[in-house]
């Protein structure tokens, strides 16, 4: 029971850091020169960069941390410090991630589609953490496997796109993506407060 409670707490925390309904916006507005074919085609790009990047990040933070000589609890104020104004952009609807223009024959599966939009700053940073916090073995296979199916469920949601603007409409999209803003500024809350009470030992 404790691997399924465990495995469902990170997939949802890896699930709102990938923001994947403003991910969705952005796919939209940056392939809508594109066909159905070559959409489903750069979303599945997109997905398997995703993937590569995130356990890179996931599995090799303490060796970043070494590298540069930064604290775990440092590192949590500045990523949450991150996390918190990237929130703060899709909760008021003023993040200009959207501007930047591509032609229609542009690869934009890893940049900037994979990086920076869906893994920006904000989200390599609590990446970096949860994965330094992380010790014990079993906690990196449940982790791992929570982070794939995380991205998985946003590459699908990229794949179907279209359909979920059908659905949903413009609007629905943006209060979804309002809607991850505030429970990644909860998330990010949390990832300071932490590294404030760990560095102050309370």
């Amino acid at each position: 029971m404790i691997y399924v409670d465990y495995f469902i707490s990170i997939w949802l925390k890896f699930f709102f850091l990938l923001t994947p309904f403003f991910a969705v916006t952005v796919f939209l507005v940056m392939t809508q020169d594109m066909t159905i074919a070559k959409r489903r085609f750069t979303a599945l790009k997109t997905t398997g960069a995703m993937i590569i990047i995130c356990l890179l990040l996931y599995y090799f933070g303490n060796i970043i941390f070494q590298i540069f000589g930064i604290t775990l609890d440092a590192f949590r104020i500045g990523a949450g410090s991150i996390l918190f104004l990237t929130s703060t952009g899709l909760v008021m609807g003023n993040s200009n991630k959207t501007k930047f223009e591509v032609d229609g024959e542009s690869d934009i599966s890893v940049v900037p589609m994979a990086i920076p939009f869906i893994v920006g700053p904000g989200t390599i940073g609590a990446l970096l953490v949860m994965g330094a916090e992380t010790t014990v073995t079993w906690k990196y296979i449940v982790g791992s496997s929570a982070l794939v199916l995380a991205i998985a469920v946003t590459g699908l949601l990229l794949y179907i796109a279209v359909f979920i603007e059908k659905l949903i409409g413009k609007q629905g999209l943006n209060v979804m993506s309002k809607i991850s803003g505030l429970i990644l500024a909860a998330l990010a809350a949390q990832i300071i407060f932490t590294g404030i009470k760990s560095f102050l030992n309370l």
